[in-house]
């Protein structure tokens, strides 16, 4: 794949938590081309299983909320 067939944006929200300023939330969306027969299903196994497979998200459990979107193209 080419250097520039993932792409990922993050986005964090922070709240006043107890008059303090916590991240409680952040966004993954991942754009995701893939190349002329690459199978799909692997990627998208793989984007299921993101929140429980990331040691990032695993760390922040309990503390901020992990979600992720995507667009995949190819195939």
């Amino acid at each position: 794949m080419d250097n520039d067939a993932i792409r990922v944006e993050a986005e964090g929200v922070k709240e006043v938590v107890d008059r303090m300023v916590v991240l409680t939330k952040i966004h993954a969306h991942y754009t995701i081309r893939l190349p002329e027969g690459a199978p799909r299903e692997k990627v998208d196994r793989a984007l299921a299983t993101h929140v429980a497979k990331c040691p990032t998200a695993r760390s922040l459990e309990g503390a901020v909320k992990v979600t992720w979107s995507a667009d995949v193209a190819g195939g």
